[in-house]
Formats: structure tokens, C-alpha cells, sequence
């Protein structure tokens, strides 16, 4: 009976253990990758506007829009698989919230703007779908790209904002209380 516990406890930290490390490492894919879609995409507009840059040549403003679905489909993967991570690491992890409010925050922000992240994944499959398995011309890949650009007012700006702020909960772990603190 003792056996069967401790391997039960064992397998528990080594799932919490995991979780941790996939929800980091797909962490650091998703906003890299979303950096890396952000500065391409930027490269169709006119600086300091969300107006199409008309002197771009057909031909490289297609390859952009290519290069935008392509690191759209790794940012969604790496979504999923953080959303996932964090959803088991919470749920498993033997830190306690009184103990660690940091992570309270840092859920807070990241399920907060799940609605948000869908909503714009859906205008990314879209755009993935109209790029590689239609013969879509540049008007409608431009028309989802303006459309997932100008997405909910903002709000998926002010998500990356956030997100990037969970970053430095997780470093910086402010307002921790030391275990003979807590009551």
C-alpha cells in the first residue's frame, strides 16, 4: 500500500513537472513567434498606419502574406499547447495560490483573453486556409490580414501586452509569501 502511494506521488510531480516545461517552452515559441508575425506583417504598411503600402510588388506582399500564415500555424500550436500546459501545471502543481498570488495574476491575464486568442485564431486558420489551399487572390489574403489587424479594437494587442507581462510575474514572483506566513 505504501508502494502505491508513493508512486502515485511520484507520477503526480512528474506531471506537474512536464506541464512546466511545455507550457514554457511552447511560451517561448508562441510569443516569439507572434513578434516574428508581427514584424513581417508590418512590413506591408505604410509606417505609423494600418493602410497597405501600394508600392509593394504583388509578388512580395503575397510571400509576406505566406510567411504570415506560416508562423501563424506555429503561434496557434504553441497556444494550444501553453494553454494546455498551464491548465495541468494549476491543476497538479503543489504551489498554493495563498502562497504564490503571482500566479493567481499571472492565470488571471493569460485566461482572461481566451475569448480574444480564439476570435483571432479563427481569423488565422482563415487566412492559413485561403493561402495554402484556395487560389485566393491579394485581395482577400489582404482583406483577413486588415481584418485580424484591426481585430476587436485592440484587445489583442493589450493580450500581448499581458501576456508579456505574466513573464515577469513568473520572474520577479512579487507579493510571495513564505510558507510560516500564511495562516
Amino acid at each position: 500500500m505504501g508502494n502505491a502511494v508513493k508512486e502515485r506521488s511520484l507520477r503526480a510531480e512528474a506531471l506537474w513537472r512536464i506541464a512546466l516545461f511545455v507550457m514554457v517552452c511552447s511560451a517561448i515559441i508562441w510569443l516569439g513567434g507572434s513578434v516574428v508575425r508581427a514584424l513581417i506583417g508590418y512590413d506591408l504598411l505604410l509606417p505609423g498606419s494600418i493602410e497597405i503600402d501600394q508600392y509593394l510588388s504583388a509578388d512580395a506582399e503575397r510571400e509576406i502574406y505566406r510567411l504570415v500564415a506560416l508562423s501563424s500555424l506555429v503561434i496557434i500550436g504553441a497556444y494550444c499547447l501553453t494553454l494546455a500546459g498551464s491548465i495541468v501545471f494549476l491543476s497538479t502543481s503543489p504551489f498554493r495560490i495563498r502562497e504564490h498570488p503571482w500566479m493567481l495574476m499571472a492565470a488571471i491575464l493569460l485566461y482572461v483573453f481566451v475569448p480574444v486568442e480564439v476570435f483571432t485564431i479563427v481569423l488565422d486558420v482563415r487566412l492559413v486556409y485561403q493561402e495554402f489551399f484556395t487560389t485566393a487572390d491579394t485581395a482577400v489574403l489582404r482583406e483577413l490580414f486588415l481584418a485580424r489587424l484591426g481585430a476587436l479594437a485592440g484587445a489583442p494587442l493589450v493580450a500581448t501586452f499581458c501576456y508579456f507581462t505574466v513573464v515577469g510575474l513568473a520572474v520577479f514572483q512579487p507579493f510571495r509569501k513564505k510558507s510560516d506566513e500564511v495562516r
